[in-house]
């Protein structure tokens, strides 16, 4: 079966696919994107498929981006497509990764390793003039089917890897929580954990302040956005 995340996330889809499931904010551009559940599912879709065509359904993706970027929407959509694809996904250099995740600061081909850019722009713009051997990840995606295809995974897999932690599919979903709530980027596994994880499990939503801000600025997102400190 399918990991139980991307099966609650094709559920959620259904039931609630026009409710807010991420809101992205940066406080030093006052950016705001916000992600719907099928939004959100679609670019899991779109991502996943793209695995597939690279022929890395089933390997390891490493996320550099989940690493320089933990709270930007693009990095917190990685992990799950990669789940759909049946893949492990780590934040830790390995051996075993056939493709590597990065952001768009001067971006470089990783000897062996297929190179995926994110641009990080709020609206998912993509990447131009990359050096030879780094694949634009908004544009590659975007030409990918809407098709929702999942492989199968063993729930006792290990779905994420990272120098603290390893987590299997059937430890994804624990934790959940049914209300929306104002996540501050920190590290990746906790981000992705309190941003997409545990809101995603409990039919919840997160706003996620992706940059510094001190406490008067996220009390007053948090009173615009209705959401209450994770």
């Amino acid at each position: 079966m399918p990991s139980p995340v991307i099966k609650t996330l094709s559920q959620a889809v259904v039931t609630r696919g026009s409710e807010p499931l991420l809101t992205w904010y940066d406080p030093l551009t006052s950016a705001r994107t916000e992600l719907s559940v099928r939004t959100f599912a679609n670019w899991v879709d779109k991502t996943a498929n793209l695995l597939r065509e690279l022929d890395a359904a089933d390997s390891v993706v490493a996320g550099a981006v989940n690493v320089s970027h933990p709270g930007h929407w693009m990095s917190l959509i990685w992990p799950l497509a990669a789940w759909q694809a049946g893949c492990r996904y780590t934040t830790m250099p390995s051996g075993a990764a056939e493709v590597m995740v990065t952001g768009p600061t001067r971006p470089q081909p990783f000897p062996v390793l297929t190179t995926i850019a994110c641009s990080l722009h709020p609206l998912g713009l993509g990447l131009t003039d990359l050096p030879e051997g780094v694949m634009d990840f908004t544009s590659e995606a975007l030409a990918q089917p809407d098709q929702h295809l999942a492989n199968r995974v063993d729930p006792d897999a290990i779905a994420w890897v990272d120098a603290e932690r390893e987590v299997r599919h059937r430890e994804l979903l624990a934790d959940p929580i049914g209300e929306r709530i104002l996540v501050v980027a920190g590290k990746p596994w906790q981000t992705l954990r309190q941003a997409v994880l545990r809101p995603l499990a409990g039919g919840g939503s997160a706003v996620i302040v992706d940059g510094p801000a001190d406490r008067q600025l996220l009390d007053r997102i948090a009173a615009n956005e209705h959401a209450t400190m994770a």
